[in-house]
């Protein structure tokens, strides 16, 4: 759910505010009629830690991965 609020009110609410938006809301704040700011959860940190080899053959590279580029990639395909 989204909430709007005026800049005066979000100064002197600021403390609720936060606790609207930890709980999941997002608050939009307006300076004049126009939204200039919205204050949204930051998502929490990853807990787990990542583990090396997780996704082993899942990628590939092809053998001519390294290979020099043909001069047209470079000064482009002339369609001759």
């Amino acid at each position: 759910m989204t909430k709007n609020v005026t800049l005066q009110d979000a100064e002197g609410q600021l403390n609720e505010l936060l606790e609207r938006v930890i709980r999941g809301e997002e608050i939009i704040i307006t300076k004049g009629n126009q939204p200039c700011a919205k204050l949204v959860a930051i998502p929490p940190v990853m807990k787990k830690p990542r583990v090396f080899g997780q996704h082993k053959g899942k990628a590939w590279m092809s053998g001519d991965f390294n290979a020099p580029l043909p001069d047209d990639f470079w000064i482009g395909y002339t369609g001759a």
